[in-house]
Order: C-alpha cells, then sequence, then structure tokens
C-alpha cells in the first residue's frame, strides 16, 4: 500500500514535468498523510492538463458519508475496475498524483521489534507520478462539492519486494496523456498498471519520525541507520 509520501519540489519544477499552467502555493511536504489535500494533474474538458488539489482518499460519488473516504486511501491496481467504489472513476476520471517520494515499512525480523521506514525514491530524485483515480462528490444537505483522490497500488518489483509486498503504481513520463485521456478504454489504461523497473528505484531507511503525522520536516527525509533496535541518525 501507499500510506504517505513526500513532494518537495518547487512548483516551477511540477510545471515543467507535468506541462501544467496553474502555480498554486506548494510548501514543501515532507510527510503527505491521508484526508490532506494533494497536487494532482487531471486532463480538462479543453483537452490540457490541469493542476488541482484534491482530499487523499477517494469519497464515491453514491457516498451517505464522506469519512468513508479515509479508507479509500489506495485502490488495487488488479480490480479497481470492477469495483463498485472505483469503477466509474477508472473509466473517465484518471489523475497523475504528484510525488518525489513514498514510504513503506519492513516488517521487524525479530518478535516485538518496530517496523523500520524506508523512503523510495527515483534514482535521480526527480518528480514522478503515482496512477490516480478522482472522483467528485456533493454533500445533498449543505452543497458542499468535495474532490478527492486515490493512488492505485500493484505488486512490488524485485528492488522494494524485501521491504513490502505492495508498491504504489508509477507511471512512466510516455504514459501520461494515455493515462489521462477519458477516451482510453480502461483495457488499455489497465495495461498501463504494473510495477516500475526495479534499476529506476532507490530505497532507504529513514527515521520512525516518519510514523507521526505532525513531523512535517526535512528530518522525515534523511537516511538513518538501524542500530540495536532502534534508529539513529547517519553521522
Amino acid at each position: 500500500m501507499c500510506g504517505r509520501y513526500s513532494i518537495t519540489q518547487p512548483v516551477e519544477a511540477i510545471q515543467r514535468v507535468f506541462k501544467v499552467a496553474e502555480r498554486p502555493n506548494l510548501p514543501p511536504r515532507y510527510n503527505v498523510a491521508p484526508t490532506q489535500d494533494v497536487p494532482a494533474v487531471r486532463q480538462g474538458d479543453d483537452g490540457e492538463r490541469h493542476l488541482a488539489l484534491l482530499r487523499w482518499g477517494l469519497i464515491p460519488f453514491w457516498a451517505d458519508d464522506p469519512s468513508i473516504g479515509s479508507r479509500m486511501i489506495n485502490a488495487r491496481a488488479e480490480s479497481a475496475a470492477q469495483k463498485n467504489a472505483f469503477r466509474a472513476a477508472f473509466r473517465r476520471r484518471r489523475c497523475l498524483v504528484v510525488a518525489d517520494g513514498f514510504y513503506e515499512w519492513k516488517k521487524p525480523e525479530t518478535k516485538g521489534g518496530r517496523k523500520q521506514p524506508y523512503r523510495v525514491t527515483l534514482t535521480d530524485g526527480g518528480l514522478f507520478a503515482f496512477a490516480g483515480l478522482w472522483e467528485h462528490w456533493r454533500d445533498e444537505t449543505s452543497g458542499e462539492t468535495v474532490e478527492s483522490c486515490t493512488i492505485l497500488t500493484t505488486d512490488a518489483n524485485d528492488e522494494l519486494a524485501d521491504i513490502h509486498e505492495r508498491m504504489p503504481v508509477i507511471l512512466d513520463p510516455a504514459s501520461f496523456a494515455t493515462w489521462l485521456d477519458p477516451d482510453t478504454e480502461p483495457e488499455t489504461a489497465q495495461a498501463l498498471l504494473g510495477p516500475y523497473p526495479a534499476d529506476r528505484l532507490t530505497a532507504y531507511p529513514v527515521s520512525t519520525r516518519v510514523n507521526a503525522v505532525a513531523n512535517d520536516d526535512p528530518g522525515v527525509i534523511a537516511p538513518f541507520e538501524q542500530g540495536q533496535g532502534e534508529t539513529r541518525p547517519l553521522l
């Protein structure tokens, strides 16, 4: 799964990589968590790409209670197109969730040990895109509209399999246009959702500070090493 990630690069870099005109105020985020607003790229009715802020945790359009979104931060790539909560979004409302790193937790080798968090980035440290789905939900009582998203996941590649059995789907930039186009057939979109090449990713341990949502600072992404049952900073 993908439960935390980072987006620390400036909005100018996002504009350049994703070819969007919008330039919102996006301070560096080192520990993005579910239910927060996150930058995502969608294709508009004008055929152009647009950067928007979406709540992380998809709220199906038919939901009675928006709190259901907190349980839908991820969708399995293998079955999302058939699931009631994601089927409509998979067909017409696909997006790119902007990131430059994500976190996975490795189970302890000994009983009673703590899970060790790892940060995963591209080998060049650049921006990338999770395959996402988005939805709009309207509160029939207040009239409030919420736009939300989920991140698709797949089997881990060889680089990450020792850390966790699943990983978020990272799309190759060459696939961005096909994924975003609402006219792309679901079967074609489905074919884009495999594990990202292992030789293009790198993973390193980070402090367990990432476990707390309140910790959202550069120290969260700093490399750590594991020593005698606890993590300590590399000097």
